[in-house]
């Protein structure tokens, strides 16, 4: 019998419940009772897929190893952790191959270049592909249209994972069959990387209008919690920028945005009728800030701020969120999973700070006045983000590990206060598309359909764009500023961004400080650069790190390799059809430093 590796996978024939139901996440349905009809060893493959529940209890087995298994650890260290967002936190040298991955002494044996956890979310879903066909030739009451719902579903989830793999590492193998017996081939070549970009949209689009497009309304953390058909939209945005396809970006962005637009629409009809005159004209005033987008709005009256952190990163399932993994907030009162991936590598209520803590890039900028990378000179102290990102007197990361960041604006310099949560009580969501994401994209993918020059047709034609860029920027913007009332002079001003440089800095900006530790930002460097052609924008990031030698990463990130990961070596050793990234060490080396 053959080693397996690359998925992980075992002999499934007759082992099947085992592997791809034990665990199931409690949040979404309990298990029913047919668990206890065999005993686990005994249950076999042809005996389980019988039924539209058990299409709908595996499928839940996806997301509970989207949860799991590694995957939410890498989520955050693949896109945030290599960046000038971050650097060594407290306890660092319990964790030394995360030190490592802070100080770019990556090599093939550091255990965040192992893939595992996402290989087998793509094996579950391409299992539940492959039997649900039967299932719905068996049980009536699995109709065609859930059968539909269901691939679609599991498509995009397994897209989603190849995605994250492709970001992180470039060529990947790829397979849309499930590996459920040892017999089948398994050390599959790596594909290139637009080839499996160009599969997945291919894929995505062909089930898109399967999906489920709203949940009931007894169920909101489905809404949020499982594909949708606005998540799959979100990806298709954001695939169709990674493939310099800007107007199909724009076009999915904006079906999201009606889609959020419409669903914001219903809400305030029902809140309406039951509110007065001023309630109502509250509301418009929340509307006006927000340039008519429908995202969570901070408060607007008093000096106190700090509803939309509440809302989108502690509560979850907001108006906002597209698609998020969900958690419990209470897990010690169940069964239920906790985040504890943000309470290692953010903090909780004993230490604050966690593995990673905020780098000097981001802590230094909030300190000056002027001259800021990150965030607006004109903004000074009065962006929420300053404070909702990171607590730089605590030198800690906040998002995500604080349950409530309180702002009060009632001075000239806002003083915030954190309540954290527990540690392993974390039930913060951890979202993987929002609302103002989709927005940013959609700006992005404009600044890149603009022309270059000083012709009176270059600014004609770019003028367009320029306006809906900064309307879709200028609206998250405004969201943050923590002042009741706004002015002219708090606010950012569209003539200040009259070329498409001004502009896509402007958007560039935006991301990073909007999307902080939502584990994008080294994605967004990445995209960059394969757009560019170079690796200017990795350099710059990477040489403000602290622990970094600034020479170092000049000459290493020189090559467009080592923007990547390199592939694990016990993947390599089972796998001789993967060749290695030729600018890292391949394992037999502790320091990749020595490769030439």
């Amino acid at each position: 019998m053959k080693t397996i590796h690359i998925y992980q996978v075992r002999k499934l024939v007759k082992v099947f419940l085992p592997i791809y139901l034990f665990g199931l996440i409690p949040f979404f349905s309990s298990c029913s009772d047919f668990l206890e009809v065999k005993p686990r060893e005994e249950i076999i493959l042809d005996d389980f897929w019988s039924e539209k529940a058990d299409v709908e209890n595996v499928a839940m087995g996806c997301y509970s190893a989207m949860q799991s298994g590694g995957v939410p650890d890498r989520m955050i260290i693949w896109g945030e952790a290599r960046s000038e967002n971050v650097m060594a936190g407290s306890n660092i040298n319990s964790n030394t191959n995360l030190y490592d991955v802070l100080r770019e002494n990556i090599t093939a044996k550091t255990s965040y270049t192992t893939w595992t956890g996402f290989y087998d979310v793509i094996n579950r879903c391409n299992t539940v592909l492959k039997y649900a066909p039967e299932v719905a030739a068996k049980d009536p009451a699995y109709t065609q249209g859930d059968l539909r719902a269901t691939i679609a579903e599991m498509s995009a989830l397994r897209d989603l994972c190849y995605f994250y793999l492709i970001r992180t590492f470039r060529d990947v193998p790829y397979a849309t069959y499930a590996f459920t017996d040892d017999d089948q081939k398994m050390d599959l070549p790596a594909t290139p990387f637009y080839d499996v970009l160009d599969s997945l949209i291919l894929d995505l689009e062909k089930v898109k209008n399967d999906a489920v497009v709203r949940y009931p309304e007894t169920k909101p953390r489905y809404q949020t919690g499982r594909i949708t058909r606005d998540a799959i939209y979100a990806m298709l945005c954001e695939m169709y920028l990674w493939k310099q396809d800007y107007d199909n970006c724009i076009r999915y962005a904006e079906l999201v945005i009606a889609s959020k637009k419409l669903q914001y629409e219903e809400e305030r009809a029902k809140k309406s009728s039951g509110m007065g005159i001023t309630s109502i004209s509250s509301l418009n005033v929340v509307e006006n800030r927000l340039n008519g987008y429908p995202l969570v709005a901070d408060r607007t009256s008093g000096n106190f701020f700090g509803y939309t952190y509440s809302e989108i990163f502690d509560a979850g399932a907001s108006r906002e969120t597209i698609f998020e993994l969900s958690y419990d907030p209470s897990p010690n009162s169940s069964n239920m999973p906790n985040n504890g991936s943000i309470s290692s590598l953010y903090g909780h209520s004993n230490t604050h700070k966690g593995l990673l803590a905020p780098g000097p890039a981001v802590t230094d900028d909030i300190k000056k006045t002027s001259s800021r990378t990150i965030f607006e000179d004109k903004n000074l102290k009065i962006d929420a983000r300053m404070y909702q990102n990171c607590d730089i007197d605590g030198e800690c990361i906040t998002k995500y590990a604080a349950r409530d960041v309180s702002i009060d604006a009632s001075t000239k310099d806002p003083v915030a206060d954190y309540s954290y949560h527990e540690q392993n009580n974390n039930g913060s969501p951890w979202i993987i598309y929002r609302l103002s994401d989709i927005m940013l994209l959609e700006a992005e993918a404009l600044c890149q359909q603009m022309q270059t020059g000083n012709e009176q047709s270059v600014i004609d034609f770019n003028k367009p764009k320029l306006d809906k860029a900064f309307i879709l920027v200028n609206a998250i913007n405004k969201r943050s500023i923590c002042k009741a009332t706004l002015e002219a002079k708090d606010t950012l001003e569209r003539n200040d961004y009259n070329t498409k440089s001004l502009m896509e800095g402007l958007v560039k900006r935006e991301r990073q400080r909007e999307l902080m530790y939502e584990g994008k930002h080294w994605y967004d460097l990445v995209r960059y650069c394969m757009r560019d052609g170079n690796t200017s924008e990795i350099i710059k990031a990477v040489t403000k790190r602290n622990d970094v030698n600034s020479q170092f990463a000049q000459n290493f990130f020189k090559k467009m390799d080592a923007i990547f990961w390199p592939y694990n070596y016990d993947e390599m050793k089972v796998n001789r059809n993967l060749i290695p990234n030729p600018v890292y060490g391949s394992g037999e080396s502790e320091s990749y430093e020595k490769t030439k």
